[in-house]
């Protein structure tokens, strides 16, 4: 089946096979292997992406089914060489360890900050319930989004 996708403001145009998940287009097809696959269940998070403004996990849905749609994966955030504010927080508050997971606590934090800009600490814990990390505990994540909520790394 022909779809037709933007990814990160390009346009891609490809004949894929129907049971093709996203996860494995972005990585496979488009070589953008930022997104990462996890589980291959949903349950962790890693593979993480926007999909027409909101975030989904792209290892539970098939390429044709996001036919038409805009997509922004981790390679998509930075700007002109420079960090997208949720990204710079997560730097700047040690919200990572060992960076498996970052791409899709990234792409989540951007989530929760879209659907409101001031969320208390419960709020971005329960935000990020969808993304596991097996590394840091999950306190930096919490201060690198409240870091970007506060404006910081701006």
């Amino acid at each position: 089946m022909n779809i037709n996708l933007t990814i990160n403001g390009k346009s891609y145009s490809q004949d894929v096979e129907p049971r093709l998940l996203l996860i494995h287009f972005l990585r496979d097809v488009a070589g953008l292997t930022g997104t990462h696959m996890g589980c291959e269940t949903s349950l962790c998070g890693a593979c993480t992406v926007e999909l027409n403004g909101k975030a989904i996990k792209s290892c539970s849905m098939f390429t044709v089914q996001a036919n038409g749609a805009d997509i922004v994966t981790i390679e998509g955030l930075a700007t002109n060489g420079r960090l997208d504010p949720m990204q710079e927080a997560f730097w700047n508050e040690h919200g990572l360890q060992c960076g498996f997971c970052t791409p899709g606590m990234i792409m989540a934090s951007k989530q929760i900050l879209y659907r409101n800009p001031s969320p208390t600490e419960d709020e971005i814990r329960h935000g990020l319930e969808g993304n596991v990390c097996r590394c840091t505990g999950y306190q930096h994540i919490v201060n690198a989004v409240k870091a970007a909520a506060a404006g910081a790394g701006k």
